[in-house]
């Protein structure tokens, strides 16, 4: 090639930037209590297939990206674990020093990844989903990444309701956008949780979408929409964009104090004028609950699984069963969720099962920090 169509063919790479993909694996996973702990949370449990979620993100995370644009943000009480299960070099592991939900994270890593790569487009991905289709989910990711940068827009998955589930966040599309093949919608609006009647009524008219909460975007572009609509975190990462390459930890500790705890749907997207959806068909599942576990695994009346531990008798059927070392009975029963770990016991109806937050912040309040 000759040496001034190089330069160009290197300079439009440059400009149009690498997809790097991220893997937050900043939460508590609450709602998986008693399996899921502050010390091993749920990203690191092997609940299907016999590898954790966190596993199976990131090999869909090594689909996307170039080795060295894959990328993981945890806290710092799971620094070590996440660094020897990711396998990833120790700058591809960014270490929060405090939880500040989505909002502050995204922030850090897109201010950190712009450092390097200007124009670089970045997929969000949550480590705990559950996507059996990699093909399908790789497909729309690229769709996803090609609109954001072409358009510089934000871009979320939107998933088909299968149910009313009032655990996750609605989008209402509105306007076809961008390439007509991809099916990109522009964001009409999001509606976060709404109750039983309302998502029964989304379900029953149809024309609208599960947030997935998987994103993607430019890291420019994201940073821009901080700086407008999330000042305060803007203003916080004061001391990341001095010195992002290699913040040091009295930095970064003071950023992440000064920063307020918002999910980066609440910061960011919902107020957004620059807010697209790629609707997708694919099986997807944030495995948020017990319930939604039975149902990836094929719970249903008179069809139990058995996850781990012994089961000497379950008659009925129907339910989900994570035992430890003593054998579990079950008799005349079904619908539950039974968990048993070494210092605590779960009983829960599956269909109650996304009020084990409750149970979490319970314990909290007595200071039982042992089991949590």
């Amino acid at each position: 090639m000759p040496r001034a169509k190089a330069k160009t063919a290197a300079a439009k790479r440059a400009r149009n930037g690498k997809l790097h993909a991220v893997v937050l694996a900043g939460g508590a996973g609450e709602r998986f209590w008693p399996a899921s702990r502050r010390a091993r949370p749920k990203p690191f449990l092997e609940v299907l297939k016999g590898e954790s979620l966190l596993e199976a993100t990131l090999s869909r995370a090594r689909r996307l990206a170039a080795k060295d644009c894959v990328w993981t943000v945890c806290g710092s009480e799971h620094g070590r674990a996440m660094r020897a299960e990711s396998g990833l070099p120790a700058n591809r592991v960014l270490i929060e020093p405090m939880r500040r939900n989505t909002a502050m994270a995204v922030a850090f890593v897109a201010q950190r990844i712009a450092a390097e790569d200007p124009e670089a487009v970045l997929a969000i991905l949550p480590a705990d989903h559950h996507i059996p289709d990699s093909i399908a989910f790789t497909r729309a990711i690229r769709q996803a990444a090609a609109a954001a940068r072409d358009f510089e827009v934000l871009v979320t998955l939107g998933v088909k309701p299968t149910r009313p589930d009032t655990g996750y966040g609605y989008i209402q599309p509105g306007s076809r956008v961008g390439n007509p093949a991809a099916g990109l919608r522009q964001v009409r609006r999001f509606v976060e949780k709404p109750d039983a009647a309302r998502a029964k009524r989304y379900l029953r008219q149809g024309g609208y979408l599960w947030n997935a909460g998987i994103f993607v975007w430019k890291a420019r572009s994201i940073l821009e929409e901080l700086e407008t609509w999330a000042p305060d975190i803007h203003r916080a990462l004061a001391p990341i964009r001095k010195s992002p390459k290699r913040t040091p930890r009295a930095a970064l500790e003071s950023a992440y104090r000064r920063a307020p705890s918002l999910p980066i749907d609440v910061a960011v997207l919902e107020p957004s004028r620059r807010v697209w959806t790629l609707p997708v068909d694919f099986r997807w599942s944030d495995v948020g609950t017990w319930e939604s576990l039975a149902d990836e695994l094929g719970v249903a009346p008179g069809r139990g699984r058995v996850i781990a531990g012994e089961t000497v008798i379950d008659d009925v059927g129907g339910n989900l069963i994570w035992a430890g070392k003593r054998p579990v009975v079950l008799l005349g029963v079904e619908g539950l969720a039974v968990v048993d770990t070494e210092d605590a016991l779960l009983v829960v109806k599956l269909d109650q099962s996304s009020r084990v937050r409750e149970v979490v912040a319970e314990l909290k309040a007595r200071g039982r920090e042992d089991v949590t």
